[in-house]
């Protein structure tokens, strides 16, 4: 049985590391099981969960081009699936959804928005967003030169 991502495999545990374990796959061939890989809550340390010579069943994740495989233990067991959720509803833009209790009078999230919205200034181009970010940067840039400059006695600084 050729060793291919995807396919299940029953290995034998031979080394432990800080970062996972390398199991002995048939054919001779060695993976390894990352420490994320072990099981599906977090795993501090890993002799807790596995120990050399354990036998374990492995799913083959990666196969690398120069010969390293990836093992999973935990995406080697068969779980049931999951039910799907059923679908939200879409709602078009600007249509109503119903409401979920609670006061919705005139005074709404939703028109406070919309009233802040008219009252903005109409967009500026990027060029002109540009040229006043540089000016307040250069400007902030300023009076912190100055500031740090006073208090360390910078250039310019009498001396006694």
């Amino acid at each position: 049985m050729s060793i291919e991502v995807g396919s299940k495999l029953q290995g034998k545990v031979t080394g432990i590391t800080n970062f996972g374990a390398f199991v002995e796959l048939p054919e001779g061939a060695t993976g390894l099981v990352h420490i994320s890989e072990v099981a599906d809550n977090y795993v501090k340390d890993i002799n807790d969960h596995l120990k050399v010579g354990d036998e374990v069943e492995v799913k083959v994740i990666n196969v690398e081009k120069d010969g390293k495989i990836g093992l999973s233990i935990k995406k080697a067991k068969d779980r049931p699936e999951r039910p799907e959720r059923p679908e939200r509803p879409q709602y078009e833009r600007g249509e109503r959804r119903e409401s979920r209790g609670g006061y919705s009078g005139g005074n709404s999230q939703r028109s406070r928005n919309a009233k802040s919205n008219e009252n903005r200034a109409p967009k500026e181009n990027f060029e002109s967003k540009m040229a006043r970010f540089l000016k307040d940067s250069e400007d902030r840039l300023a009076s912190l030169k100055r500031n740090t400059e006073s208090k360390r006695g910078g250039r310019g600084a009498r001396r006694g």
